[in-house]
């Protein structure tokens, strides 16, 4: 009998699991259900479990000891049947970049054994619901990291599985196609799947029927979102202001035993007493002349819980994290003169004009024109395949334009490129260390690419690995480190040199939110002591902690200037933030209301777009009383950098409906 048949029996049954790799406990005695038809959420920081945990479940991996069952089949003892039962979107699930996408889906059919009788209507319908069906006889090589992603789903789904278990599927992928992403989700379950899904978006997290908070394999809590955030140990009171990343360092002098941290032009501060905390902040910040523009209480997002739960007091993290002192970037006396801070000549480090990229009949890079001063944080922001990583090639010296031109640390990207890649630190969207040597033998190499030796090479070597929080883990194997501390360790190899500019290209994707504040306090470190940072991202809040921000699309820019101003200026709608039980299902009552322009989730609520935030409130309390709807929440805010990224690009495409945001990946 079909094991989903009995309604008694969970989708997925998890008890006393446990995974140890020699002395290391991956996953610890964990135990878990998950319900037909819910999302249950798994969240952690890097190396805590998540895809061990995962592995196990889809018969990949044994576990050392304890049960798993999927749809009723046990994983070690009926792993045909639970195959049958389950869809598996790994980390690194495989497309294969020379096949269509009707190949690529076709070819998983057969690994499935899909009857091809019923294949040609499951395909359609796949198609239909992913909105891919105008690419299926497009490569999947052309495809953009968005559509990727669906098809890879797609795939997974083509054998209707009655679990479906996805390791961290959205990670690299722009809010539009993050958005497409989960309203497929949301069809799925309401066909009765159920959903695993181990996210590093809190946002996404929010989602979910259920989450766990999983760290060192074992669960810290577990329960719905809204019950999670009832776990905060403290309040949170928060100071919006132009000046945060100021802010921050100063209140956390001035309040030790408190975790202050700086989110874009917001700064939160938890703490048990808030009108002492409020009183002690203003009195700190009353003779420095930093502008206030609101303090007030806030109710605690879920990445205000994780990383309460996660560090201590303080802001401190774990005993081998040295991020929250970055280490002085000082020129030695003998390291070869390939670039320090002070070597820029003038206030600009990177200027480009008429800057283009063409391959073949397509224009990847369009025209674009742009500064970046010395020492600022410079975001470029964009969906996938806007152009964003050709840039920054271009930049580096690695790629010529077809027309423009524009300069580096005043050296012509035309004409110098060698040069530029000597004055520059380059971390690209995929991890480029060598996985096979160790952590010091990886510093060493890119030290010597870099012409560091003799007393410089120590001197460096030593500061690269206090830096990354790596200082007694030097002789460890490169492939057994977490994401978070490859990441930093990749940026350190980036900077040996004592470059004036640091090029980010998607630094933190798949980055635990722990591990990716850390990782911004290395930045803002670097800024502050002058090196100019050229960041891509697609982590919206991280678009924040930007000094300025460039939005790219279609190989044009389409805004340019400081959060502020973009989510203040140039966004001409106004949001409703729209909280509600149910929230997915009522965004389709909301869509068609009069004044409603668009309707969106966002954590565990709706950001309603409009340009009437009056009429439309009156015709949501209408519609929820037409309902018969209680219990609910409307309140007029400013809009977020990912309200403003995906209403310019809608607006982008009302003037240009014949070229949509679904790009290739140049």
């Amino acid at each position: 009998m079909d094991g989903m048949e009995k309604k008694d029996v969970p989708a997925i049954d998890v008890r006393n699991l446990t995974k140890r790799f020699g002395t290391l406990t991956a996953v610890d005695n964990l135990s878990f259900q998950v319900s037909r038809g819910e999302i249950f959420g798994i969240v952690g920081p890097d190396g805590a479990g998540k895809t061990t945990t995962l592995r196990m479940l889809a018969s990949i991996m044994d576990p050392g000891s304890g049960t798993a069952a999927i749809a009723g089949y046990d994983t070690q003892t009926s792993p045909s049947a639970v195959k049958e039962h389950l869809a598996y979107m790994s980390q690194r699930f495989g497309l294969y970049p020379d096949l269509t996408v009707a190949e690529n889906i076709s070819f998983y059919a057969d690994l499935y054994g899909m009857p091809r009788k019923d294949r040609e209507t499951r395909i359609t319908d796949l198609l239909g619901f992913s909105h891919m069906q105008p690419f299926k006889q497009r490569k999947a090589r052309e495809l953009s990291g968005g559509m990727k992603q669906k098809l890879q789903l797609v795939c997974a789904l083509i054998h209707t599985p009655a679990v479906l278990l996805l390791d961290e599927p959205t990670n690299g992928v722009d809010p539009v196609s993050r958005r497409d992403f989960w309203r497929i989700l949301y069809r799925l379950v309401k066909e009765g799947v159920s959903i695993l899904v181990t996210t590093a978006y809190l946002d996404e997290a929010e989602r979910c029927d259920r989450i766990g908070l999983l760290d060192q394999g074992k669960f810290l809590a577990t329960g719905a979102p809204h019950d999670i955030k009832q776990l905060m140990m403290g309040t949170v009171l928060t100071i919006r202001s132009p000046d945060a990343r100021k802010i921050q360092p100063l209140l956390q002098a001035g309040l030790p035993r408190l975790n202050v941290t700086a989110f874009g032009d917001t700064v939160h501060i938890v703490c048990q007493q808030v009108q002492a905390t409020r009183e002690k902040a203003l009195q700190l910040l009353q003779p420095t002349g930093f502008r206030v523009d609101d303090i007030k209480e806030a109710p605690p997002s879920l990445e205000d819980v994780f990383v309460s739960m996660m560090s201590p007091p303080g802001g401190g993290g774990d005993s081998a994290d040295t991020a929250g002192n970055v280490p002085v970037v000082t020129a030695d006396a003998d390291s070869p003169s390939v670039g320090t801070p002070g070597q820029i000549t003038g206030d600009t480090a990177v200027r480009v004009d008429h800057l283009t990229r063409v391959f073949g009949s397509f224009t990847a890079v369009d025209n674009l024109s742009f500064q970046v001063d010395r020492g600022e944080i410079f975001g470029f922001l964009g969906p996938n395949g806007a152009g964003k990583s050709t840039t920054i090639r271009m930049l580096c010296g690695l790629l010529a334009p077809s027309s423009g031109n524009g300069r580096v640390a005043d050296y012509d990207i035309l004409t110098q490129a060698e040069q530029i890649k000597q004055n520059i630190g380059y971390m690209s969207q995929k991890f480029s260390l060598y996985e096979d040597l160790t952590v010091e033998e990886n510093i060493r190499f890119y030290g010597g690419i870099y012409g560091l030796k003799g007393p410089a090479m120590t001197r460096r070597k030593a500061w690269a690995m206090e830096m990354a929080g790596l200082s007694d883990h030097g002789r460890s194997l490169t492939a057994v480190l977490s994401i978070g501390w490859k990441q930093r360790l990749a940026l350190a190899c980036a900077i040996l040199h004592e470059p004036p500019i640091l090029f980010l290209d998607e630094p933190t994707s798949g980055v635990d939110p722990l591990s990716r504040r850390r990782f911004w306090e290395l930045i803002y470190g670097m800024a502050d002591q002058g090196i100019t940072v050229f960041v891509t991202t697609h982590y919206m809040e991280e678009a924040e902690y930007c000094d300025r921000i460039a939005l790219i699309y279609k190989g044009r820019m389409i805004a340019e200037g400081t959060p502020l101003a973009l989510k203040t200026h140039q966004m001409k709608e106004q949001i409703l933030d729209v909280r509600c039980d149910r929230p997915q299902e009522m965004s389709r009552e909301l869509v068609p209301l009069p004044g409603i322009r668009d309707v969106s989730l966002f954590g565990a609520g709706l950001h309603v777009v409009t340009l009437d935030a009056i009429r439309a409130e009156q015709a949501i309390r209408q519609k929820f009383e037409t309902l018969g709807i209680t219990r609910y929440a409307i309140e007029k805010i400013l809009p977020g950098m990912e309200d403003v990224f995906i209403s310019l690009i809608e607006a982008d495409d009302r003037n240009d409906p014949g070229n949509g945001h679904q790009g290739g990946d140049q």
